[in-house]
């Protein structure tokens, strides 16, 4: 008698739990491990503006801008990822290389044959100078950014169009950070 009221007590709490919630699809697993890397962004003269951290999703990378006051100037700017993790010439961060470009595509968001793996969307900067964004992209993964030469955030001087050849009439690069 005991059994047969246990039995359809469970059956009654699985009725239950069945009409009450959706099922959740299962956690997706990544094939990524590891915790977020936090990495500096330094600006033209050689000091760190702020810090960039990028974590691994299932099918691309999250990337959070921080920037406190002063670390750029206000109004819109362009980021991008560029191929090579070397931001070893301040002035122009010029052996960062060109944007991550894995396939025949065009820079550009917004471009009919765009965009290439590199290209993200702007970051606005306050009136004091200080930002703080939170970009998704899913056209690159983090073990990607991570290759035998790394990559590079690069931040430029004027926002992107996400049209214009090659880098959305960005300008100047004023910000860079290494991921390795």
């Amino acid at each position: 008698m005991r059994l047969a009221a246990g039995f359809a007590f469970t059956v009654l709490l699985g009725a239950c739990a069945s009409t009450s919630e959706p099922d959740l699809p299962p956690t997706v697993q990544t094939s990524e491990v590891g915790p977020p890397a936090e990495i500096s962004i330094i600006g033209n003269v050689g000091a760190e503006i702020g810090k960039a951290t990028f974590t691994a999703a299932p099918q691309g990378v999250l990337i959070r801008i921080l920037v406190p006051t002063g670390g750029l100037s206000p109004g819109w700017h362009g980021t991008h990822l560029h191929m090579v993790g070397d931001c070893s010439d301040t002035a122009k961060f010029e052996h960062a290389g060109g944007h991550i470009q894995t396939s025949n595509t065009y820079h550009g968001l917004l471009y009919v044959h765009g965009p290439e793996n590199g290209d993200l969307p702007n970051i606005s900067v306050a009136g004091d100078g200080s930002a703080s964004a939170e970009l998704y992209t899913g056209l690159i993964t983090l073990s990607q950014l991570q290759d035998a030469d790394g990559s590079a955030l690069v931040i430029h001087a004027e926002p992107d169009d996400h049209v214009s050849q090659p880098i959305g009439n960005a300008g100047d690069r004023v910000g860079c950070a290494v991921i390795k």
